[in-house]
């Protein structure tokens, strides 16, 4: 296995991609000659060329309604949003067309469409640059949403986003772009749906993805230290969700952690855990406990940014409450 980034994963799912399917675009703002705001798309453009590589307007409703439409005549658009805060312009887009165009035209028209970018926090990007998408599109019927936390998931996934043939949501991360990790050699996709142990323990679970995966992962090493074994469960793809996986996990530690960097009000962690309630009620030692965001705007003072997000203290904090430390 290769050890590299996860913008370099990233890069490998589109080239590998575009090489299979002569179908598979890529268009957004600055993909091209600036090769993406975060570098993701380097080399495409001089490899692809102009028709499969485009520059864009600064226009996220009129660019992804592009994508919409190429994606209903056969075409397999990829839709890079620089920030995923953007894609709120195209709301509508998404939400009435994309998300619905199949059940509207009773199964004529497929929308195999990826729309792809950074979202969540990241390095003071302040209030309207720094929102965790995914909770809004979590509500959509028709939406795939994926959320990959490392590069060997990233890639796998991506590729799997571009062969599906319907709308994905897949949202990467400013601060996991050059994380590193190992990669398989060979073709591989990874399946929508199957998440993964990424440590296994026997006294509490940990529910967690995107950047939270990573400070989950630092959780669960420094535990280790004072005799606390926790497994970390990475569910890889919010919709659909491995609910088996995560309720299997908390059958066996009968503890349970959850872990979101968005506000948490109404978000994926307030879901995890009801599903968790619902399903493993029965074999909890100890009610399911949260830990996200703060219920505000993400500031841009660096202090305060770091007041609002999830921290390593208040992860460990919730742990020891459920195990009653």
């Amino acid at each position: 296995m290769a050890i590299i980034t996860y913008r370099e994963a990233l890069n490998q799912a589109l080239r590998e991609e575009m090489r299979r399917d002569p179908r598979v675009f890529l268009m957004g703002e600055e993909v091209a000659l600036y090769q993406g705001a975060y570098k993701v798309s380097q080399g495409l453009l001089e490899e692809f060329g102009p028709k499969r590589v485009i520059d864009t307007p600064i226009s996220e409703a009129g660019f992804t309604g592009v994508g919409i439409g190429s994606a209903m005549v056969g075409l397999r658009p990829i839709v890079e949003m620089m920030t995923f805060n953007f894609a709120l312009v195209a709301i509508d887009q998404i939400v009435n067309q994309a998300a619905k165009i199949l059940y509207m035209s009773g199964g004529q028209y497929n929308v195999p469409l990826v729309i792809r970018g950074p979202g969540g926090p990241a390095h003071q990007l302040a209030a309207q640059h720094s929102q965790s998408m995914e909770s809004y599109f979590y509500h959509v019927p028709g939406l795939k949403i994926v959320r990959p936390g490392t590069p060997k998931d990233a890639k796998g996934l991506l590729k799997s986003a571009i062969r599906d043939d319907d709308p994905v949501i897949f949202i990467e991360s400013e601060l996991l772009y050059g994380t590193k990790g190992e990669v398989p050699d060979g073709e591989y996709t990874i399946p929508f749906g199957v998440g993964e142990i990424k440590r296994e323990g026997h006294d509490v679970t940990i529910v967690a993805y995107s950047t939270m995966l990573l400070l989950a992962l630092q959780v669960a090493e420094d535990l280790e230290k004072e005799g606390i074994s926790v497994e970390v469960v990475d569910p890889r793809t919010l919709r659909p969700l491995d609910t088996d996986m995560i309720i299997e996990s908390v059958k066996k530690t009968n503890r349970a952690v959850v872990m979101e960097s968005g506000a948490g009000f109404a978000g994926i962690a307030t879901v995890i855990a009801a599903i968790i309630s619902d399903q493993a009620f029965d074999y909890l030692d100890a009610p399911v406990e949260r830990v996200t965001g703060a219920n505000a705007p993400t500031p841009y003072a660096k202090n305060l940014e770091r007041a609002k997000a999830p921290s390593k203290e208040r992860v460990i904090a919730a742990v020891k409450k459920v195990m009653a430390i």
